[in-house]
């Protein structure tokens, strides 16, 4: 691993200047505690107390050519993915494909729920943000899963704003996530009167103040956008309503900035899909929680299904996910027959019947993660994530017992573990005033936006963490940069 140049030399003192010069374009912008003493501080529009801290490098991550092609291809192909999941969900529903499939997809969630999300008004409504959270692997790249609510959004576009203005080539550009977000918004609201409303739940509050920052930026694109929480909001029967700056403003589109399991802590949500029922308002993305379940990448494995998936998706995407979509199974305890064996799961060189033949699997045996589906306050943030290898067994047999036990209410899934490729990287250490070499494994989040059949990727946020950490996620000792496109020029 290369050292980072002494401060003395031009090379470094550039870098260091551009380290300071992104931190302090965060801070102004409300997205990054700049506090010397790294206590709380509040800066920013509106004064909002912000708390977050992560490790500034001197640039973005520089992706292969080749990756940073898959990465500009993928969009339509996870497009493709939703759509066919939602057919899959509703040719279940009405008995064209196995009962089980929409069984899964429903296990957990209040009927109330269930009737609203399959109303004709919203049948054949996907997501129109799309981030898969994707994993560089030696062998290639991995999607350990899709989020249509991400965090981010915000974060990512003041992000790529800031190191843009000192580096070129940042994928989607400077502006990608603004342009983008605003142009998705536009192609949703078409010719309604009204403004967005960027809706976001006290249980998300974390994220209030980047979508507040996004909303002001969409307002400087001519698009009437504001970050509100949920007591904002005011029903009639004409319209939804949301009180900014003490006035009553028409909402034409609600952006959903929270998570279905919240929606009984969320002020006037029932409000809203009335509103939405009634077609007084749009909300993307839509009230489907089948369209929100990690065990969706189960469904896309199992061999039953697999001829619907082959058919629905063609030969040109179903090849793209079927490498790009790790093996995952629904944690399901229900005994199997004596003659059957869960599909494709090994321990050992042997196949398996039963879940718990994994509790008693050596370390070596056991690189799979144990996460709740969906629908939960555990699914999101890397909570209630288990991963086998790095766990004494005692330890891991207690979490697979509690993902079969969870079934009922929350479905759990095993998914196979892949270890990511190592980036080397370095980053401005405040204390010390210097840079500091730093070897991690990297996670990298596109956000692509929908508009009809076009997908775009705007943006891509890198979370580094050092190669000890087994789970990537943003954390003040990780490395958290916009993507660029290294030299170069390859095609797919």
């Amino acid at each position: 691993m290369a050292l980072a140049p002494h401060l003395s030399s031009p090379t470094s003192q550039a870098q260091l200047s551009r380290c300071l010069f992104v931190r302090d374009a965060l801070v102004r912008d409300g997205l990054y505690d700049g506090a010397e003493d790294f206590k709380h501080s509040p800066v920013g529009p509106a004064d909002q107390a912000v708390t977050t801290r992560w490790r500034i490098a001197p640039g973005p991550l520089l992706l292969p050519p080749r990756e940073t092609a898959f990465l500009q291809s993928l969009g339509r192909h996870l497009l493709a993915f939703y759509r066919t999941l939602n057919r899959l969900y509703q040719e279940s529903l009405r008995g064209a494909q196995p009962a089980w499939v929409a069984g899964y997809l429903d296990q957990g969630k209040p009927e109330s729920l269930l009737t609203y999300s399959r109303m004709k008004r919203f049948r054949d409504l996907t997501p129109s943000v799309i981030r898969p959270d994707i994993m560089p692997t030696d062998e290639g790249m991995l999607i350990t899963e899709l989020d249509s609510v991400p965090g981010g959004i915000g974060l990512t576009g003041a992000m790529a704003q800031a190191y843009g203005q000192r580096t070129c080539d940042i994928i989607g550009g400077p502006d990608g996530m603004v342009q983008g977000f605003a142009r998705m918004l536009r192609a949703q609201i078409g010719d309604r009167a009204g403004c967005v409303a960027i809706v976001v739940s006290e249980e998300a509050r974390d994220y209030r103040p980047e979508m507040i920052w996004m909303a002001a930026r969409l307002r400087e694109q001519g698009l009437e956008a504001y970050g509100v929480e949920p007591r904002d909001l005011r029903f009639t029967e004409e319209a939804l309503f949301a009180g900014i700056d003490g006035r009553d403003r028409p909402v034409a589109l609600v952006y959903r900035f929270f998570e279905l399991f919240d929606l009984k802590n969320v002020p006037k949500a029932e409000l809203v899909m009335y509103s939405a029922k009634k077609d007084r308002v749009l909300v993307t993305p839509p009230f489907k929680p089948a369209l929100e379940e990690k065990l969706a990448f189960a469904l896309f494995h199992h061999p039953i299904l697999a001829p619907f998936w082959k058919r629905e998706l063609g030969d040109e995407s179903y090849p793209i996910l079927a490498g790009t979509l790790p093996r995952t199974w629904v944690l399901d305890p229900s005994p199997l027959p004596p003659s059957a064996v869960i599909p494709d799961l090994r321990v050992g060189g042997r196949a398996i019947a039963d879940w718990r033949d994994l509790a008693g699997a050596t370390q070596k045996d056991r690189h799979y993660v144990v996460k709740p589906s969906g629908f939960s306050e555990l699914a999101w943030g890397s909570r209630g994530v288990s991963v086998g290898h790095d766990l004494p067994q005692s330890e891991w047999a207690a979490a697979l017992d509690k993902a079969l036990a969870s079934f009922p209410a929350t479905p759990y899934v095993l998914q196979e573990f892949h270890k990511g490729r190592q980036f080397e990287l370095s980053y401005y250490d405040q204390r010390a005033d210097d840079l500091v070499p730093m070897a991690g494994r990297a996670r990298l989040s596109p956000y692509y936006f929908v508009d009809g059949d076009r997908v775009e990727l705007a943006g891509v946020l890198a979370t580094v963490c050092t190669p000890e950490k087994k789970l990537i996620h943003g954390m003040k000792d990780a490395v958290m940069v916009p993507c660029a496109a290294a030299p170069g020029n390859v095609q797919l």
